[in-house]
């Protein structure tokens, strides 16, 4: 058996958009394509491990085939799998109608055959391939509990996602990206045991689309009880942005944060005073804000308050008496 290749990295700093589609790099690793077309010109087969493998089903792209069940079996047919460490997963044939439910159940099933997997993208698929919301994905929980090693799982999309609270003694990272997520998936993530998590990301999105979490489904989450090792946390997107704020503003886990997104929300002067009113936030190394309905006074108060804070604050029109707006919906 050959050495495994590199580890997938964990970027804290790393502030992915739902734009990016994972087609070059993907955890610090250089991509490869499932199938892999050598015989159109792309050179030798990369090493199993020393990339990750962005897997895909797609009727109008001539590289892929038309559903990503044959990528799929492609890929366990010509990959030496128990060196993949990271595993992109692009579009699923008309993923705005079909759930990603048979590739978590094929990778599940699989799991065997994937030792060293480390990193997981369920859903990179761009807006032009699909919106956001109408990304269609499934219950999560069987990635978590088929690969108890896995340290970085990221998802796109929140129609019909769902999570059960679990035990997960090796995740580092878990980032949930969506237009509106549902109150339970909020709920499991709060309710799960994560011991080693060091960044957590929870786009909350809006009603229409699912999103009807509450400040209150999110407060297991601020207390850290479960979350010892969470050191960046980033709960954004959210139409109750300022309540967010708020609570935050006397939440337990902020000590010990070093980082803290409340970006891409309806933020208002109203969120901010709370911030600036409540716990210390000096020990912070960034404090992004970006997209915001702040005024210029409040944005000038805010960046003097955190002299020693990287403190992202983007200027804007979008003031009192404005309609307020997270910045992903559908």
């Amino acid at each position: 058996m050959t050495p495994l290749g590199p580890t997938p990295v964990i970027d804290h700093t790393e502030q992915p958009s739902h734009h990016e589609s994972y087609h070059e790099e993907y955890a610090g690793l250089p991509v490869a394509h499932a199938p892999w077309l050598d015989e159109d010109g792309w050179g030798p087969q990369p090493e199993a491990g020393a990339v990750a493998w962005r897997l895909t089903g797609n009727e109008f792209d001539d590289d892929a085939p038309d559903e990503i069940e044959e990528t799929l079996d492609w890929f366990f047919d010509h990959v030496d799998t128990t060196q993949v460490t990271a595993l992109v997963i692009g579009q699923w044939q008309e993923c705005y109608e079909h759930s990603s439910g048979m590739v978590v159940s094929r990778l599940a099933a699989e799991s065997a055959r994937l030792p060293a997997l480390r990193a997981i993208f369920l859903g990179a698929i761009t807006p032009e391939e699909s919106e956001i919301s109408w990304i269609t994905q499934a219950d999560i929980t069987p990635l978590l509990e088929a690969f108890p090693k896995l340290e970085r799982l990221e998802v796109r999309g929140g129609s019909e996602l769902s999570l059960r609270p679990v035990r997960h003694d090796t995740l580092r990272m878990l980032r949930i990206e969506t237009g509106g997520l549902g109150a339970g998936v909020v709920r499991a993530v709060a309710a799960s045991d994560l011991p080693a998590l060091e960044l957590l990301e929870l786009w909350l999105g809006v009603d229409r689309y699912g999103g009807d979490a509450t400040i209150g489904d999110l407060v297991p989450i601020l207390s850290g009880e479960r979350l010892p090792a969470l050191r960046h946390l980033r709960l954004q997107n959210a139409e109750f942005q300022d309540e967010i704020a708020a609570a935050v503003a006397a939440a337990p886990i902020v000590a010990r944060l070093e980082s803290l997104s409340l970006s891409m929300g309806a933020l208002t002067d109203v969120g901010v005073e709370a911030l600036l009113s409540g716990q210390p936030l000096t020990h912070l190394r960034r404090l992004d804000l970006d997209h915001n309905f702040l005024s210029s006074a409040m944005m000038e108060r805010m960046a003097k308050a955190l002299p020693t804070v990287d403190v992202v604050l983007t200027g804007n029109d979008r003031v009192d008496g404005a309609w307020r707006f997270v910045a992903v919906s559908e």
